[in-house]
């Protein structure tokens, strides 16, 4: 789990030396308790340990020990306790937890030995668990206890907590839906659903503002089968569909249709989620219209400045060979994102003009210039290798000249080379490491010409490619090791 158990050491030690459990440990923090206990079975000595004598209360009541003298109990620290249920000894943490139950503050501990790999202790920790474990002390350490549920034997703890929490009144589960624990938001909604603690609207509004798709799909989910119904399409359906989550609006997208209102299907079919476009379109087909016929339309006129780049992506999504005529001059469009959902298209319809694409290369548009690359990584060989070269120039754009490396790279041979070798030296450090990484992973192939020109030309660029290359590494660590100094 990431835990760092020399510093759970270092806190059992300095509790050994008394120092209280809030003062070593961030008491709030799960992953401090497991850390804890590791670190103090792997890293403090036994000598500093309390005893089984010492928690058995059967030390000598003064300085002597004579045979029959009276005995007293003596009254361990927090901090002791919590050194013996983290012990080593199976013995001495079964001992611990029979005084565990009194001090609230190490109960944490007791949900860590619930899943002991010993099994007298494990028995021991689970009965003063069920013991002491209430709706309160239950939303305090669901935390542990769930993250405990990962590791062997946590399922007992988890059950405990789902027995007692189940029950229990919304007001005292309201921490539980905004924990910082993604694991305990789920547990929560999951629990609020199954019980039925939040109201469809409740549920509607949680999974437009929760961020945790788990947390979405579970409130979208139990909110839509209000939907199914024939109940609640206004308080819940709306704002699911106007939902920021593209899962969320795809789901309420197609409870459209049990809603009785597949008409509305059509408002997304430009969506910016090729989900929810995909559900629009299954809904619209549904209620027999054709979304592609939509889709032509929509994207009939090119200088449309209300095109939405959705409708673009969707044309292609489920159009033919032949729509990309409607594709072509929107790459031309004022839009960057619909000039690159025009690019997507027509790589999606595996329509690829070179030398009309390869012009885009130049695009102001960054996202233009990526979807142009990606459509021409096929046809690398066939473009103009000179024109790649002169885009590689300090004084191009970034994007044009990653661009134009990904497409000399994707040539090989000895245009690969030679595009490496001359940015090894380029003040981009991203095109810096490319291109070492390609002179290092460079490799003759069958189009290198064997004329003794090119022979002598491969291995003078690749002596200066790894001797560049060599230097830029030293001069890094060289610049490492002085910043660290």
């Amino acid at each position: 789990m990431g835990t760092d158990i020399r510093g759970g050491g270092e806190a059992g030690r300095r509790l050994a030396a008394g120092a209280a459990v809030p003062d070593v440990l961030d008491v709030e923090d799960p992953r401090a308790w497991i850390t804890l206990d590791q670190g103090v079975r792997s890293w403090v000595a036994v000598k500093l340990l309390p005893t089984r004598a010492t928690i058995e209360g059967t030390e000598a009541a003064g300085p002597r020990s004579w045979p029959g003298s009276p005995r007293r109990p003596r009254r361990l620290t927090e901090s002791q306790l919590a050194l013996a249920l983290c012990h080593r000894d199976g013995r001495i943490r079964e001992a611990a937890l029979a005084l565990a139950a009194g001090h609230p503050a190490l109960w944490p501990l007791v949900v860590v030995r619930t899943a002991d790999w010993v099994s007298p202790v494990r028995d021991r920790a689970r009965e003063v668990l069920r013991a002491v474990l209430d709706v309160d002390s239950a939303v305090r350490l669901a935390p542990l206890i769930l993250l405990g549920a990962r590791r062997g034997r946590g399922v007992f703890a988890v059950d405990l907590l789902d027995e007692v929490l189940r029950p229990a009144p919304r007001d005292r589960l309201a921490p539980l839906f905004t924990d910082a624990d993604r694991a305990v938001r789920r547990f929560a909604y999951r629990l609020a659903v199954d019980e039925g603690l939040l109201s469809p609207a409740e549920l509607a509004r949680a999974a437009c503002r929760r961020a945790d798709p788990v947390v979405q799909d579970v409130c979208a989910e139990a909110a839509l089968a209000v939907v199914a119904e024939g109940g609640g399409h206004d308080d819940v359906l709306q704002p699911l569909l106007a939902a920021r989550g593209p899962r969320v609006r795809a789901a309420a997208v197609t409870a459209l249709r049990r809603a009785g209102r597949a008409e509305r299907g059509e408002e997304f079919l430009a969506d910016r989620a090729g989900v929810v476009r995909a559900c629009a379109r299954y809904v619209v087909r549904q209620a027999g219209a054709d979304p592609l016929s939509w889709y032509r339309r929509r994207c009939a006129d090119p200088g449309d400045p209300a095109l939405p780049p959705g409708a673009v992506a969707g044309l292609a999504e489920c159009g033919e060979r032949a729509d990309a005529a409607l594709l072509w001059p929107l790459v031309a469009h004022p839009s960057p994102t619909v000039r690159a959902r025009a690019v997507a298209g027509l790589r999606a319809l595996d329509v690829t003009d070179v030398r009309r694409l390869s012009a885009l290369l130049d695009d102001p548009a960054p996202g233009v210039v990526r979807e142009t690359t990606v459509a021409l990584l096929a046809s690398a060989r066939s473009l103009d290798a000179d024109a790649l070269m002169e885009r590689l120039a300090h004084g191009r754009p970034r994007d044009v000249r990653v661009a134009a490396f990904r497409l000399l790279d994707a040539r090989g041979g000895l245009v690969r080379l030679r595009a490496a070798v001359a940015l090894l030296d380029d003040p981009d450090a991203g095109l810096r490491q490319r291109a070492g990484q390609s002179v290092r992973s460079w490799h003759p192939t069958a189009d290198v010409p064997a004329g003794a020109s090119e022979v002598s030309e491969v291995g003078e660029l690749l002596d200066r490619g790894r001797h560049r290359f060599s230097d830029y590494v030293l001069r890094r660590r060289k610049r490492e090791a002085g910043v660290r100094g």
